[in-house]
């Protein structure tokens, strides 16, 4: 496949920036992520799919507690997207002075951010080197009509070398995603 005939479509693909909180044996995370889309029409039952890259450490964080949140970051958020997509929680803890709270899963919520989504996992499907999870939304807000932070408008206004960390930092997880994507375990999901 010729990546570059569909790259400008692949590109339109992305979410609006979250920061996806999960809580687990006694520690809290939050990891970036941009791919994230509604999986529901029924308003009464709304879902949202996320997918979690599985040497990130919220990954098994997700997976065990069986819950996440979502903090839609607002366009004057750049710090937190550096301060949680550039580094792992396994490396330190990333919510160290930064204010948050929580709801009925315990998955922390960002007290800043353009609105949130607080989810139960339902069910999961393994795609080899990610993790799909579908959520059940069970509480959520929108607390600010600014508007979310985009990747492809980030990607614009982020500083060269956040830039050039991000590449570098992307290369490394392509390499071993590439590894990994055709060891998928068509296993049923447990919840």
């Amino acid at each position: 496949m010729d990546y570059s005939l569909i790259a400008s479509m692949m590109g339109r693909l992305w979410s609006p920036i979250a920061a996806v909180g999960s809580h687990w044996q006694g520690r809290s995370n939050v990891q970036i992520a941009v791919a994230i889309a509604a999986s529901s029409i029924v308003p009464s039952k709304p879902r949202v799919s996320i997918q979690i890259y599985k040497n990130n450490h919220s990954h098994d964080m997700i997976y065990g507690s069986k819950a996440f949140a979502l903090s839609f970051l607002g366009t004057d958020q750049l710090d937190y997207l550096h301060r949680f997509g550039f580094v792992s929680g396994r490396d330190k803890d990333k919510l160290e002075s930064v204010p948050y709270h929580t709801a009925s899963t315990g998955s922390p919520i960002l007290d800043a951010c353009w609105g949130y989504m607080d989810c139960r996992v339902v069910n999961a499907m393994d795609g080899g080197d990610m993790t799909c999870f579908l959520g059940e939304v069970l509480d959520g807000r929108t607390w600010s009509r600014s508007g979310p932070m985009w990747w492809p408008d980030v990607r614009r206004t982020m500083p060269r070398e956040w830039n050039d960390e991000w590449d570098a930092k992307i290369a490394g997880e392509i390499a071993l995603s590439q590894e990994r994507m055709e060891r998928i375990d068509y296993s049923p999901w447990k919840p």
